[in-house]
């Protein structure tokens, strides 16, 4: 994730931002030129751009103004008045309950931090629009008293329940599913992970070397699913899966490594523009630093080996150090590591 600041006063600005806290101008994230830009209203009700921003004919997202779930911007006369990421949403929460409208809130950023890591891996994100039957569209619901939501994948429409949102929630569905690791962006992560199986990899030829890798996707899924939570994964999981999750069934070993390639990119990239530079001393010295780090050249076993590892010791040295659980629980054993590199052997061949 980029580093971003107030066109009209220079102040540091976050990602999420709406507002600067510095001069109070409305703040907007323009993603077809991935800058953030100033605004001030006007009492005609006009949007007029702020200190530096350029004079771009954009506007607003819908979500923006009416209920402010998002802060992306939308050109003028793009024919469409939601955002590049509020388009791809299909259903959202009743609005009648007030704490659905956060929860929505929640969803969006998440699902906004999601699509931006997938432009800058230039992944290709086909909507409804476009793939009508197999386009990508996500649906945000609650429970009701006669259905209980799965956050899941089917034909391109991924579901989330939204008391994904609700961090206590969230915290107990962890706890009693044994999770060290358990977050709303990992969800759509993981999810869209099950997105481009079909898309990238199903009837393709990378099916073979993707058997190879993961096993044999033909096996049962409701089979895998029901003997998974009776018997639990093997002891020794830890050695061939980046979660024990991922031993269910290959489609699911798939998810979650993409999740975690996702999670790996969007992480370096934010060091890399905070200026992150971490010095391990010890018989086996390393040296991190933003102008080491090339996400696009560079051996991607060589990255994670020489770049992210240090990261995470780090990550999750500063989280002991705050009394919270280690930040990145997990270990990249070679097997997991093969994963991890045919995921960015793929992104790579499908970019745009």
């Amino acid at each position: 994730m980029k580093t971003f600041t107030c066109p009209n006063c220079a102040n540091m600005v976050f990602f999420e931002s709406t507002v600067c806290e510095n001069c109070n101008a409305n703040l907007g994230f323009v993603p077809e030129q991935q800058f953030m830009a100033a605004f001030f209203r006007q009492m005609n009700g006009s949007w007029e751009p702020a200190g530096i921003s350029p004079q771009y004919n954009i506007q607003p997202c819908r979500n923006y103004e009416s209920v402010q779930v998002c802060n992306w911007m939308v050109a003028k006369d793009d024919g469409n008045d939601l955002c590049q990421s509020c388009r791809y949403t299909e259903i959202i929460p009743q609005l009648s309950l007030p704490e659905n409208l956060h929860y929505w809130y929640l969803l969006e950023a998440a699902k906004r931090r999601l699509i931006y890591s997938l432009e800058f891996l230039g992944l290709p994100i086909p909507g409804r629009t476009d793939d009508p039957q197999h386009g990508l569209a996500f649906r945000f619901i609650a429970d009701s008293a006669k259905k209980k939501v799965l956050t899941g994948h089917s034909s391109g429409v991924i579901t989330l329940n939204i008391l994904e949102a609700n961090d206590a929630e969230r915290e107990k569905r962890r706890f009693s599913m044994h999770e060290p690791y358990r977050t709303l962006l990992g969800h759509f992560r993981h999810e869209i992970g099950h997105f481009y199986w079909d898309y990238l990899i199903a009837k393709s030829s990378w099916m073979e070397s993707f058997r190879e890798i993961f096993g044999d996707e033909s096996r049962d899924y409701q089979e895998a699913l029901q003997q998974y939570y009776q018997t639990g994964p093997a002891t020794n999981w830890q050695m061939n899966y980046i979660s024990s999750y991922a031993t269910m069934h290959p489609w699911e070993d798939w998810a979650e490594t993409w999740a975690q390639y996702l999670h790996i990119k969007d992480t370096l990239e934010t060091a890399i523009n905070w200026g992150v530079s971490i010095h391990v001393s010890g018989q086996h010295a390393a040296s991190v630093s933003g102008a080491d780090i090339n996400l696009n050249t560079q051996s991607f076993r060589e990255m994670l080996i020489e770049q992210w590892l240090p990261l995470t010791q780090f990550l999750n040295s500063m989280n002991r150090s705050l009394g919270q659980q280690d930040s990145y629980p997990f270990v990249l054993t070679d097997v997991v590591i093969n994963k991890l590199e045919f995921v960015d052997q793929l992104v790579k061949a499908s970019r745009r």
